[in-house]
């Protein structure tokens, strides 16, 4: 259950997931140099318009994907802070695939798969970038890239995966529903 799992913050305390039952959470790997890095804008204006029905973040840095998130947690927090006001908390710089991947993605990945990256540009260009990296892509459920989040319900069930190319409409619908 997601509610078993624990991660650092940004400045090294310890987040229990069960603190947030109860409550909506969005758990999304994130990118200070990424083309997806304007996403912060929209999950910082979700935030501060649910916050107060019961929503939460789990934004966690990650520097997997091309090297896009060089920057110490400190560094991290003072751009996104500065960059686009984000209020919600940020994790440490973790991993999320691989053999030091945090638990908690480890666990999200074998809830949700990945299901594709959708249609238009944006997903050409991800399949394209995806199938020079790792011709298996499609049949694994590793997070493919920057900005995939993950929406959990009240009950701790992880309800949805949203890739990067994903509408931000649809991932703040998937949310009001569940509040």
């Amino acid at each position: 259950m997601i509610y078993d799992y624990e991660v650092t913050t940004g400045t090294g305390e310890k987040l229990c997931l069960a603190d947030y039952k109860g409550k909506v959470i969005l758990i999304v790997n994130t990118a200070t140099g990424c083309g997806f890095t304007p996403h912060y804008k929209d999950i910082e204006a979700m935030y501060e318009k649910y916050h107060d029905r019961g929503f939460e973040i789990v934004d966690v840095p990650c520097n997997q994907f091309a090297g896009q998130t060089p920057g110490t947690d400190d560094e991290i927090h003072e751009f996104c802070t500065l960059r686009y006001n984000t209020k919600f908390p940020q994790m440490k710089k973790s991993d999320v695939n691989g053999e030091n991947a945090l638990p908690l993605f480890t666990y999200l990945k074998e809830q949700k798969g990945f299901e594709g990256f959708g249609k238009g540009p944006k997903a050409i260009a991800m399949s394209v970038m995806l199938s020079k990296i790792d011709k298996d892509y499609k049949n694994n459920p590793d997070i493919k890239w920057n900005f995939t989040k993950f929406v959990v319900d009240r009950e701790g069930n992880v309800v949805a995966r949203f890739e990067p190319t994903a509408d931000m409409g649809k991932v703040e619908d998937c949310i009001k529903a569940l509040l």
